[in-house]
């Protein structure tokens, strides 16, 4: 379990983040949705602890993050995966290579068992063994997008984060992400979190959402919960297409 509690962050005199507080809970695909500009991409950041905060504190499991040691913090990073918006696999390795990178870096495992972990964790997100051995630029995004996946589970993290993992994807293979971020999620008992603004995304697989608007938690619920929150900037950003606003009908008349 990840909490945030009390959360501030400034960047100069620009109060980005303001005393945030939420929770994100085990083996449940985690959102934090806002409009861009919203704080929900620095709030991630500053629970990955790409950014020290201002005051507050992020709990991982009740462990308070920015008060601990630096050995126990790189510790807590190797429990750590991160499927980055764009990927960001290494255009010199090789599918299987970008997978074992870090396997080499920070596993214990035997070259053997590297290898083996790295094949399961491809074969999980249903790359064929014939893709393993070309490179980045030989594939498609959403090849490349399940590469990196695997490269984020390979070292079997209790915490997953994905930022905009469906961004420049087409809707079905963005459907394909979802589904495939859900299951192993459940599979593996993670603590996923995803910082979104699509809403497909949201109503496909969002089962603990957090709403932040200009900086602040606006709300946290369900995806069933969303459709009747009374929260006037959230129902603008849920129903800014004429798709959601007919699922808004259809959820009051109670055919959803």
């Amino acid at each position: 379990m990840i909490e945030v509690i009390d959360l501030n962050k400034t960047f100069e005199e620009n109060h980005v983040l303001k005393h945030i507080t939420a929770s994100f809970m085990p083996g449940m695909t985690n959102m934090i949705i806002g409009k861009s500009g919203s704080g929900k991409t620095v709030l991630l950041k500053c629970i990955i602890g790409l950014h020290t905060i201002d005051s507050g504190k992020i709990l991982f499991d009740k462990l308070n993050v920015p008060e601990m040691s630096i050995n126990d913090t790189k510790k807590l990073r190797q429990k750590v995966g991160m499927l980055f918006q764009g990927s960001a696999l290494f255009d010199s390795l090789t599918v299987l290579q970008n997978v074992l990178f870090p396997l080499e870096m920070f596993s214990e495992l035997s070259k053997s068992e590297q290898n083996t972990r790295a094949r399961f964790c491809l074969e999980r997100v249903n790359i064929e063994p014939s893709a393993m051995f070309l490179f980045p630029s030989e594939i498609s995004g959403g090849m490349q997008k399940r590469v990196a996946i695997a490269r984020a589970i390979s070292m079997n993290p209790l915490y997953l984060f994905c930022d905009e993992p469906n961004s420049g994807l087409d809707p079905q293979t963005s459907l394909v992400i979802d589904q495939l971020i859900h299951e192993i999620t459940h599979e593996f008992n993670m603590t996923t979190i995803i910082n979104s603004h699509d809403m497909n995304s949201v109503m496909e697989i969002g089962e603990n959402i957090v709403f932040i608007d200009k900086g602040e938690k606006s709300w946290q619920g369900t995806k069933e919960q969303i459709f009747t929150t009374g929260n006037k900037v959230l129902d603008d950003f849920v129903f800014a297409s004429n798709l959601y606003q007919e699922i808004k009908e259809l959820h009051a008349k109670k055919l959803l």
